[in-house]
């Protein structure tokens, strides 16, 4: 890093513009704002080399900024410095931990759109942490047979409840000094926490639909907030069906309960989906198998619909039937079914018509 250049963290993006905060303290670097206040953000723009490149600037990125005006406001992002991690929804880089948010009750909690969540986490490799907020709307026994469901997937739930102030001195601590990703459904309260959390994000917060018993998005778009004890937040837009975008002999990893059973032994076959071979050791009894069976079947499907995409000789299509249901269509003749455009039929007419004349 040359003078003039300083590294800072991407806290959001938005349009062509990055909000880049500084490693230094703002009184180090001898400016102000307008309202006699320490700054230490500014608003940069990317430099045309990284664009020619290809070089993605994405929040949480640690980056070289030139020629920094504090007067102006504005910088350039000259260098994107190497990645820890990186997830794609939401595009995020340098995250250390995934904390993911649901409800035990407002809306009611759905283990498997829970699963579906975390599967989702645990296949961005980066480290998961379960927590459940509104704790205060069950009893103390409902809790505890939360936990232990919970514990027999493999996870140590954290129970909390913005409402009420419960546990969140413990929530806060696992968040500091780290880069933390708030994902789950919407209506959990990812945004009130964070509110909570941090006073000053000014989040909006919105409702649980009482048709629907889901929650209303307020999110739109991913950014670092900065925690008061050290480390940054960032709020995810909420989403009530995660895509599993993985192939499907990698599904069974995401798994910690699966993951056990692989480590006390070896399947038969070497390429083992689990479902119907012999000599199977994942399986058998535990509650989330049928979960797995189901998200198999959707990445094979997926596969599948992938390979006839690439396949010009492909004469299905896949059809989505809705309730997270797919099958298989065979695809129209387009050049018999295709209907003609105006332009076509004006010309045809008109041919039409000048044959007449000639005739």
């Amino acid at each position: 890093m040359t003078v003039g250049e300083l590294v800072g963290t991407v806290l959001a993006v938005q349009a062509n513009y990055y909000r880049v905060q500084f490693d230094v303290e703002g009184h180090k670097l001898g400016v102000q704002s307008a309202n006699d206040t320490v700054a230490t953000t500014l608003l940069c723009t990317r430099r045309t080399r990284l664009k020619k490149i290809g070089q993605q600037v994405m929040v949480g990125d640690r980056v070289i900024v030139e020629e920094p005006d504090w007067t102006g406001n504005s910088g350039a992002i000259a260098e994107v410095l190497p990645r820890s991690s990186t997830l794609d929804r939401p595009a995020i880089a340098n995250v250390n931990q995934i904390l993911l948010v649901f409800a035990v009750a407002d809306p009611p909690l759905e283990p498997y759109q829970l699963s579906r969540f975390l599967t989702k986490a645990e296949s961005t490799y980066v480290d998961v942490k379960l927590c459940f907020n509104k704790c205060d709307l069950i009893s103390s026994d409902e809790q505890s047979e939360i936990a232990e469901r919970i514990g027999n997937w493999g996870y140590k739930p954290i129970f909390f409840s913005v409402y009420k102030s419960i546990n969140l001195l413990s929530l806060a601590e696992c968040l500091n000094g780290k880069t933390t990703v708030l994902a789950g459904a919407s209506g959990v309260g990812k945004s009130s926490l964070i509110n909570t959390l941090i006073p000053n994000a000014h989040l909006r917060v919105g409702e649980v639909s009482g048709k629907l018993s889901r929650g209303r998005h307020t999110t739109r778009h991913v950014e670092l907030f900065e925690l008061p004890n050290g480390g940054l937040l960032a709020d995810t837009p909420g989403f009530n069906q995660p895509d599993l975008d993985c192939l499907p002999e990698e599904l069974i990893h995401y798994f910690p309960e699966a993951r056990v059973r692989l480590a006390s032994g070896n399947c038969r076959f070497g390429d083992c989906l689990h479902r119907d071979e012999p000599d199977c050791v994942v399986r058998g009894d535990w509650e989330r198998y049928e979960h797995y069976l189901e998200f198999v079947e959707e990445a094979m499907l997926r596969q599948t619909h992938l390979h006839q995409q690439t396949d010009p000789e492909s004469t299905l299509k896949v059809k989505n039937t809705g309730k997270g249901e797919s099958r298989y269509e065979p695809k129209l003749d387009s050049k018999k079914y295709r209907q003609k455009s105006r332009r076509t039929q004006l010309q045809e007419l008109q041919q039409i018509y000048d044959e007449g004349e000639e005739d």
